[in-house]
């Protein structure tokens, strides 16, 4: 009995947070959602509403595009970093990680720097063919600006598996004449498969919620975090931003529970 209350003692504050800085924000916005002149359909409108629903829609294909070229790129980055060793390897992860230290505001600023109307892409471009290339303000810049402060989190967590990996299977499957593609396909990949998995649904889960990049470059861009910052900042619609909150956060944690479930415990219950 004491070890139990000495348990119950130590989990009180624990239990506090939680209560306090999600279970019971969470509730409110349960009730605001609800508390409109729709009522609880009010969490269906990102379905039954077009302008709600195509929101929702390329939020999630930003997303998934995003965390699809991440996995491309930040794994076979992460997997070369972790094979090889060259000078300049330490200074060169330093670097690819930098990012993470960047909030989304200042990433935004540097998506303008490099694509805006006075950016350099632009600047190369009307010398080369006397027009500007612009496209910091749309879809675009946003997936360029997402895909940058992705790719850090999954280098890290790729070479972190990769690490791990049994080097003496990959000679067993070449000494048995497979060769560099098949090894590739057979042995590592399915080695950092947990790895992938769980670094793919942490990048689309930031991806659907981040704002602060979105907000940045909205000019053009129509995802839902956006939506829901003008729905109760333009329009003091609260219930209907409170249950779209919802639904954004329902979505990102079903694909949490989904990954979860593929990769097994190396995945986070929430982001």
């Amino acid at each position: 009995m004491r070890r139990d209350a000495r348990l119950s003692w130590l989990l009180a504050p624990a239990a506090a947070v939680f209560a306090a800085f999600w279970l019971l924000p969470m509730a409110r916005l349960c009730v605001v959602g609800a508390s409109g002149p729709l009522g609880l359909a009010a969490y269906a409108a990102v379905i039954t509403e077009p302008n709600y629903l195509r929101s929702l829609l390329s939020t999630i294909a930003l997303s998934l595009a995003v965390t699809a070229a991440t996995l491309l790129i930040a794994g076979v980055a992460g997997l070369f970093l972790t094979r090889n060793a060259f000078p300049g390897r330490s200074l060169l992860i330093a670097l690819l990680t930098f990012p993470l230290a960047f909030p989304g505001v200042v990433v935004g600023f540097m998506v303008i720097m490099l694509a805006g109307r006075q950016g350099l892409i632009g600047n190369i471009s009307d010398r080369l063919f006397g027009e500007r290339l612009v496209f910091a303000y749309s879809m675009a810049g946003l997936f360029a600006g997402y895909l940058y402060f992705s790719i850090p989190r999954v280098i890290l967590t790729v070479m972190a598996s990769a690490e791990k990996l049994d080097r003496r299977l990959e000679e067993a499957a070449s000494s048995l004449g497979a060769g560099p593609w098949a090894v590739l396909r057979d042995v590592i990949l399915p080695g950092l498969k947990p790895a992938l998995i769980s670094a793919g649904a942490i990048c689309f889960a930031t991806s659907m919620g981040a704002f602060g990049t979105a907000f940045t470059l909205a000019t053009r861009i129509d995802v839902l975090p956006i939506t829901i910052y003008t729905e109760f900042t333009n329009y003091a619609n609260f219930p209907l931003a409170a249950a779209l909150a919802i639904v954004l956060g329902a979505i990102t944690w079903a694909a949490l529970v989904v990954a979860r479930h593929f990769a097994g415990s190396s995945v986070a219950p929430a982001a």
